[in-house]
């Protein structure tokens, strides 16, 4: 395919072609067969990863932090509270010693401005593991676990029910429009993603052959679905607003009669964890033949692997 992206960084899907995400997803499908032949791999051994999170994390830090270290490199975490993450140093200063330090780096955190900020000054391939706008990482194991379950991308239509203005939401129309799935965001109207983001959307499905829909029709928006995807419906910083978003998304809650919805026997579900169940999911539809969610949990170490690959190699 002659896709080159070493010293790239991955701050957002945008940032890359329909034949690079292709090219990442086929080298996380290698990693994987790897993985579970139990292949030795040292591809890192020498380097090290700085690994900066402002945010509490299970899938995305062990990921980094086991699939760094099965390929011989050497990781350190390094919490808000451990280093000068923007307090009593610029970040710009920060980054360009962690970009001295280390090879690469992986954030989570809040702003988007902020690893903008550490990929332009520390000269390294910077990761972003979730902020408030986007979360790239975890749309690269989505499209895997769709791919493993139903054997294609292009032209399966995906809705994501619940809050559609969460960088959840954002990242998955974003990676469908690269790769021509048609996507659904349905939820309540003052929830409904950022018009700028749809129209950049739909500037590139035109491209892609994708389709890009918001609704808070559900019943429009479920029919003929393949993958069924939520989130959780107060993100991290927004505790306080869980009871407002109870009683505005209950009607949004994916349980069986919605699956049902689809018409689709084979429809699967899909959650980017950690999941309140009983909110945005029930516990039957969490535990069904249909979901995929520990899954997509696990590819997420498999796609995080090969972005480093790509980039640092």
């Amino acid at each position: 395919m002659g896709v080159n992206l070493k010293g790239r960084s991955f701050l957002t899907l945008l940032d890359f072609t329909s034949d690079e995400i292709r090219y990442l997803l086929d080298v996380a499908r290698q990693v994987k067969v790897e993985k579970r032949a139990g292949t030795p791999t040292v591809r890192f051994a020498g380097k090290t990863l700085a690994i900066v999170f402002e945010k509490r994390s299970t899938r995305t830090r062990t990921a980094f932090e086991t699939s760094f270290g099965e390929e011989g490199g050497h990781a350190v975490f390094l919490s808000k509270d451990d280093i000068h993450l923007g307090v009593k140093e610029d970040l710009k200063d920060t980054a360009r010693v962690l970009g001295r330090m280390f090879d690469a780096i992986a954030f989570r955190g809040f702003k988007q401005e902020t690893v903008d900020v550490l990929a332009q000054w520390s000269g390294v391939p910077v990761y972003n593991g979730l902020t408030d706008l986007y979360h790239p990482t975890q749309i690269l194991a989505d499209f895997m676990t769709i791919e493993e379950s139903l054997g294609s991308l292009k032209g399966r239509k995906l809705v994501f029910v619940g809050d559609s203005r969460n960088n959840m939401a954002n990242s998955l129309m974003i990676g469908s429009a690269k790769m021509g799935l048609h996507f659904v965001a349905c939820g309540p109207k003052s929830l409904h993603t950022d018009p700028a983001i749809v129209d950049k959307c739909r500037e590139i499905a035109k491209e892609s052959g994708a389709k890009v829909e918001v609704t808070e029709d559900v019943e429009k928006a479920l029919m003929d679905a393949d993958a069924v995807y939520t989130d959780v419906w107060a993100s991290m910083g927004e505790e306080a607003k869980l009871q407002e978003r109870i009683a505005l998304l209950k009607p949004y809650q994916v349980n069986a009669e919605m699956m049902r919805k689809t018409g689709k026997a084979e429809t699967i579900f899909l959650h980017c964890l950690p999941a309140v169940k009983g909110n945005e999911v029930t516990e039957d539809v969490f535990e069904s033949p249909a979901s995929r969610v520990f899954e997509e949990a696990e590819n997420r170490k498999h796609t995080i692997k090969a972005v480093m690959i790509a980039t640092l190699l």
